[in-house]
């Protein structure tokens, strides 16, 4: 799998954003989940409807990623959060992944 940041239309990352927020400890398990989706295990992963999914790491408050897939080989991480927080980045991840596939339609990408 490749795994690409989601970028607005001003080249700004949400979940870079969000990850170079995180203390050490943390950013390193969600660099494990990354690692793991690149290798394909979704395991912890589920559907949050409009085409994103979301990854549940079990630690501290319940941290998450929100991505879509974009055919088989390629993850588009379009958020992190936690579970206090959950509704309303998975809402933020849904409209992100909305802007996505319609910039991607508009360049005519496959």
């Amino acid at each position: 799998m490749q795994i690409h940041e989601y970028t607005d239309t001003n080249g700004r990352s949400p979940f870079a954003d969000w990850f170079n927020d995180l203390d050490a400890s943390v950013a390193a398990k969600i660099a494990t989940t990354i690692i793991r989706l690149e290798q394909g295990n979704f395991s912890n992963a589920k559907g949050v409807g409009a085409g994103v999914s979301e990854f549940r790491i079990d630690s501290g408050p319940g941290y998450r990623i929100y991505f879509g897939k974009d055919g088989e080989r390629l993850v588009i991480l379009l958020a992190g959060g936690t579970k206090k927080r959950q509704q309303q980045d998975i809402e933020n991840a849904q409209s992100r992944w909305a802007d996505y596939k319609q910039r991607k339609r508009h360049r005519g990408d496959k």
